[in-house]
């Protein structure tokens, strides 16, 4: 008579691990993500070239103020209409009262010119110039106010939308294996820890992987239209953007898979997520609004469901010392293994429960799934 052995189940690192690789072929392999995601990469690469272009063009011609003393080192070239002017002191007033958008004036350098403007030199002016000379901005405050809000107001959305994105898919995930009792056949196979870790890894890694390439993008797209100087604000805060949202949206991932778990209809998530969307919203309309506001960024950088955004946005405004992300790194990663450990118990009891919703202060007072 022969016996049949069955199969041993695989570890608990193995069992992650294989549940890892599902979440994540499953996305890859859906034409909406793939879609989604090139979609999402060319309009933020559009959107900064074309802002960038724009921002360098008012018109057709882009009137210009010449002191006469150096008219010879402005070429007469299409997309400028340049006016001679006495001195520095009548083309600097040209500029402040708005009747030129910039000024090429005499100056101590080596190059023997510079370009006077409010806010920006226009692209047109600096392309036409043989040699790049030193530009002076005459309200240098209002365009490190655009450029600040542009960077508080992009970190902010970029870890919304893909918090929110990648977050309710792991939600919609867990309800439908619920509603459909795949769930059965899957624990029956691996631990309900193992299901919980793998959902949580595979789609961290497809979030931090699109938010990397985000990263990427906006850093060729101000390569590739020739913002240095912004660039050189904002790489080393991107880098760190990068490193809080891959240990941050652990925490949330953790959480939303938590919360589907205590629901079997996908009707109602809803109410489940409310608290985890406000947390992911929060940080967005916090750095939006209080972005000049020291107390603010500083509270924001150090609370674990806001370090993501407001550590960086205060690296990049330079109001961080070099300790400050690494502390406020590991009290993310610290919450992170604490949240985990809790919603790790949420699931195990809840998962198996079908039928009204489910309690978090039963599932957490020890009443397991019959």
């Amino acid at each position: 008579m022969s016996t049949t052995t069955s199969p041993a189940r695989p570890s608990l690192a193995r069992a992650t691990l294989l549940v890892a690789e599902r979440e994540i072929t499953s996305q890859v392999r859906s034409k909406s993500f793939v879609i989604s995601t090139a979609v999402l990469l060319v309009g933020i690469l559009a959107a900064i070239v074309v802002s960038s272009f724009l921002s360098g063009r008012q018109g057709d011609d882009v009137p210009v103020a010449v002191v006469t003393s150096v008219v010879g080192e402005v070429p007469t070239t299409e997309g400028l209409a340049v006016t001679d002017v006495a001195d520095r002191a009548a083309a600097e007033r040209a500029v402040r009262d708005g009747d030129v958008d910039a000024a090429v004036v005499p100056a101590d350098g080596p190059l023997g010119v510079e370009v006077l403007a409010m806010q920006s030199a226009p692209a047109a002016l600096m392309e036409a110039l043989t040699q790049q000379p030193d530009v002076e901005l005459l309200d240098p405050s209002a365009a490190e106010g655009a450029v600040r809000y542009a960077v508080t107001f992009g970190f902010g959305l970029v870890f919304m939308m893909s918090a929110i994105g990648f977050g309710s898919t792991i939600a919609q995930n867990t309800v439908t294996e619920k509603q459909t009792r795949i769930v059965e056949i899957l624990l029956s196979a691996v631990p309900a820890r193992a299901l919980l870790a793998g959902k949580i890894l595979g789609n961290s890694a497809l979030a931090l992987g699109q938010t990397a390439a985000i990263a990427a993008v906006s850093v060729l797209a101000l390569v590739v239209t020739g913002q240095d100087d912004v660039l050189t604000l904002v790489g080393m805060p991107l880098v760190w953007f990068v490193v809080f949202f891959g240990v941050g949206f652990v925490l949330l991932a953790a959480l939303f898979a938590a919360s589907a778990s205590l629901v079997s209809r996908i009707e109602d998530t809803g109410v489940v997520l409310q608290p985890a969307m406000w947390l992911v919203m929060a940080p967005y309309f916090l750095v939006v609004f209080f972005n000049d506001n020291p107390t603010v960024m500083t509270v924001m950088s150090y609370v674990p469901f806001s370090a993501p955004v407001g550590m960086p946005v205060r690296l990049f405004l330079g109001d961080a010392a070099w300790w400050e992300p690494l502390v406020s790194l590991v009290l993310l990663a610290a919450s992170c293994v604490a949240v985990i450990g809790v919603a790790a118990r949420i699931y195990e009891r809840s998962v198996l429960r079908m039928g009204a919703r489910v309690r978090v202060r039963e599932v957490l007072a020890g009443r397991d799934a019959a």
